[in-house]
């Protein structure tokens, strides 16, 4: 594949952009997503993670965005996404399959006819220009995944050449991603970092309620909580991203 030098130089970007400490609470440099932008033009380039499981976004960061959706539009277009995305392959693949190496396009899973006769494009994609979608998925949990969205409107397919752009990009971007969740602490509070840590050395739900003086459904509830702090869905992860990330306050309260 050759590379033109715009091509190369905007890449070098992505792989040694610096934290943009204007919004370092964004999971991504703003300037990485506006490079991104630029390198596969659509109307919208979006680092999102969806929880599955609960039907929620656990954050949405983009460049660009459908113009004609206004913001009333979007809980009954959210409500629509979530009623149909377990029957659309196109959104629901990585979940299914657990295959986050692979960069889809809608395409991959639905003509243009068949596309246009599934409720997700009727109540959603139609709605907010998405008739064509390019996404990456980098490393994560399945129910939590983190998903690089490239959107564009009727016209131009993405090709395999722009998934093989991202392919050779998807180290560095998650690397920058992992170095700013890195520099955010979880901020478990005493009481959590007391019940994970009764988690991690093997208690159930059960004997930490008997240690702390709390129901099992408490003790469910706090770990809820955790899992929703540290971005987990499981008490292993929860453990371990905990000790990974969290450092000395784990330690202590």
């Amino acid at each position: 594949m050759t590379i033109t030098k715009r091509e190369r130089q905007l890449m070098l970007d992505i792989a040694t952009a610096g934290d943009d400490d204007a919004d370092p609470a964004q999971p991504l440099p703003w300037a990485v997503l506006v490079a991104l932008h630029s390198l596969i033009p659509g109307h919208t380039v979006a680092l999102v993670q969806l929880d599955t499981y609960r039907c929620q976004t656990v954050f949405d960061q983009q460049v660009g965005g459908p113009g004609s959706v206004s913001d009333s539009d979007w809980p009954w277009l959210l409500e629509a996404f979530w009623a149909h995305y377990w029957d659309s392959p196109c959104c629901c693949y990585p979940d299914v399959s657990g295959d986050l190496a692979t960069v889809t396009t809608i395409s991959d899973f639905h003509s243009d006819r068949r596309l246009h006769a599934t409720a997700m494009y009727n109540e959603y994609f139609k709605h907010v220009d998405g008739e064509r979608e390019l996404m990456l998925c980098l490393p994560s949990q399945r129910g939590r995944i983190l998903r690089l969205l490239f959107w564009r409107g009727r016209g131009r397919d993405f090709t395999q050449r722009d998934r093989d752009l991202l392919t050779l990009l998807r180290p560095h971007v998650y690397q920058t991603y992992r170095r700013r969740a890195a520099r955010k602490p979880a901020a478990l509070t005493g009481r959590q970092r007391q019940l994970l840590q009764l988690v991690a050395t093997g208690h159930t739900n059960r004997q930490i309620g008997r240690r702390l003086g709390i129901s099992e459904a408490t003790v469910r509830k706090h770990l809820e909580h955790i899992y929703e702090r540290l971005q987990v869905t499981s008490r292993t992860a929860a453990v371990t991203e905990a000790l990974t990330s969290e450092g000395p306050a784990w330690e202590g309260t």
